[in-house]
């Protein structure tokens, strides 16, 4: 009987204990989830402090930098701003030129605008204070980065810091040089030959668009340049040029997006033109690869290594493809850089050969003296397959004209990313401040080029022999043909365009047009051996309207495009 009773006894006890382990597990279960409930709800407090504090200091920051730009531009010249939006609402690009030459001549040659609340546009026009920004300001605007980026990809040239691309720049430049010094004729004689043949072929078909025959001369131009004689015999050249001019009307518009448009259809019609352009050129370096062995693979990479900068093809014609190409950063696009010397070179060269075209064709006294220059710089020459541009001092002088009251934009633009600076005149410009010169106001003013600073007058780039850096500025290219007819032009000293501070067709202080002096002498080269076998003349309805109209044109108007015509020479 007492071993019957003892069984639920035992078990009474033992469920106590257990039941007082189980309460004991909840409690400190129950305890631990507390803890670790408020330690993350202490982590959290902690984390949106510090979020809190981190916004707000950079709020302040901005709000610090924003007082800041403020008071700095208190001591710029300007109109003042009534609107919060600045004067965006009273400009547009097309009046932008319009609105700085009113304000210059009220202001003075510095001049603010606000774009925006924190968007500062400081505009100058004195030769003295332009040389002086241009040397200080060494960065472009990162509207211009954008534009390539999205069209050709990350390239280390086409970027808005000047020290990312200062050393390809300086590749860049050296290989030029040596082109020029190297080998005289700049352009090949194929190269002409080959320009030559396509005109041949749309005169027979009638008149000639100017800006359609500068776009193919630039387009040629630049092409034999980078990728040497494989690119003459290219048999999509043709299409690559019609991509080109395609992407060339968007590129700026797409860029103006401050947050990549995705969403909209159009862009990507516009990014399926550029990987179309960028297979394009991918095939022209396989071409060059396999004709000319311009290419050195290096560690299996077919694109990067490039250690024979500037290899000479088979046919003698220099490239520079290591230059551009060589020692690429690993985020790089392998043809970005080619896309971009593309782009660039042939928006602002085929601009200087259309000005050129149409100055000639309007000015035939100028171009039948062009002509005898060419004939008597023939007849000295020992080679009779090259043209010595150099004794041709007309010529070069009719190029910086063209390009003096033509250039290749309205607006020269730089900006200053990281610092502000300070100009001699005791302005400080603030950093990332627009900072803009309008050039077509500057190669038009008087104080720089005389009373007939707009008129065409190549003759301003010449001076007599003997008479030192005299400018020759007569009122007008007619008077001076008339003028120094019995002189001749070996009589002329051809003076350098650069020393007038004012001459800015091709910018100026870092970020220079590194091909200034290879493009000139291009396009010197072309048009000495076009002008030798055709006379340019406009049609006979286009040569009825008054030519004076293009001399005297309004500085915020760019020249029509002519219909003009190659008439071939008896002799």
């Amino acid at each position: 009987m007492k071993s019957c009773g003892a069984v639920p006894t035992t078990t009474f006890l033992n469920s106590l204990l257990q039941s007082s382990k189980t309460k004991s597990g909840t409690r400190d279960s129950l305890q631990t989830s507390r803890l670790l409930r408020d330690f993350a709800t202490r982590e959290f407090n902690a984390f949106l402090w510090f979020s809190l504090i981190a916004v707000t200091a950079l709020l302040l920051r901005k709000v610090f930098n924003l007082f800041r730009l403020w008071a700095q531009a208190r001591n710029i010249p300007g109109p003042p701003c009534t609107s919060f939006y600045g004067h965006s609402k009273l400009i547009s690009l097309e009046n932008l030129t319009e609105v700085l030459s009113v304000l210059h001549k009220k202001y003075g040659p510095i001049v603010k605008l606000w774009l925006g609340p924190t968007q500062l546009l400081v505009s100058m026009k004195d030769p003295g204070l332009i040389k002086e920004m241009l040397l200080k300001a060494e960065d472009k605007l990162p509207l211009t980065g954008r534009a390539f980026r999205l069209a050709f990809g990350p390239t280390s040239l086409f970027v808005s810091s000047f020290d990312e691309v200062q050393r390809r720049r300086e590749s860049l430049a050296t290989e030029l040089s040596g082109r020029l010094i190297e080998k005289p004729p700049a352009i090949p004689t194929k190269v002409v030959d080959c320009i030559m043949e396509r005109l041949n072929k749309f005169m027979a078909e009638g008149s000639l668009d100017c800006n359609m025959v500068s776009q193919h001369m630039a387009f040629t131009l630049l092409g034999s340049t980078l990728f040497g004689d494989a690119f003459l015999t290219w048999s999509k050249a043709t299409v690559y040029e019609e991509l080109l001019t395609m992407i060339a009307k968007d590129a700026c518009f797409w860029a103006s997006y401050s947050i990549t448009p995705y969403w909209k259809r159009g862009f990507w019609s516009y990014q399926h033109l550029c990987t179309e352009l960028r297979l394009l050129t991918q095939d022209i370096v396989q071409q060059c690869q396999k004709n000319n062995k311009l290419f050195q693979q290096k560690d299996g990479n077919h694109y990067n290594g490039i250690t024979n900068m500037g290899m000479e093809s088979a046919s003698g014609s220099l490239s520079c493809f290591g230059v551009l190409n060589g020692h690429l950063n690993a985020t790089e696009e392998p043809c970005g850089n080619f896309m971009g010397v593309m782009f660039h070179g042939c928006l602002t060269t085929s601009g200087l050969i259309g000005n050129l075209l149409a100055r000639l064709a309007t000015h035939p006294q100028i171009q039948e003296k062009i002509y005898s220059e060419i004939i008597m710089a023939r007849n000295g020459s020992m080679k009779q397959d090259q043209q010595c541009v150099d004794k041709m001092r007309l010529l070069l002088a009719t190029v910086y004209e063209s390009a003096r009251l033509l250039p290749a934009g309205p607006l020269l633009q730089r900006c200053s990313l990281k610092h502000d600076f300070r100009l001699e005149t005791g302005v400080t410009i603030p950093a990332r401040a627009v900072l803009v010169v309008p050039v077509q106001l500057l190669q038009m003013d008087d104080s720089s080029w005389g009373e007939n600073a707009s008129e065409f007058n190549p003759y301003r780039f010449l001076s007599k022999a003997g008479n030192g850096s005299d400018l020759v500025l007569n009122t007008s290219s007619t008077g001076n043909a008339e003028k120094h007819e019995h002189l001749g032009e070996s009589f002329f000293i051809l003076n350098d365009p650069n020393d007038n501070a004012a001459f800015l067709p091709f910018g100026s202080g870092a970020r220079a047009c590194v091909g200034q002096k290879f493009v000139i002498q291009g396009v010197a080269t072309l048009f000495a051996s076009l002008l030798e076998h055709y006379e340019i003349r406009l049609l006979e309805s286009e040569s009825q309207r008054d030519s004076k109209q293009m001399m005297n044109n309004s500085v915020f108007q760019h020249l029509p495009s002519r219909e003009i015509v190659f008439v071939r020479r008896n002799s």
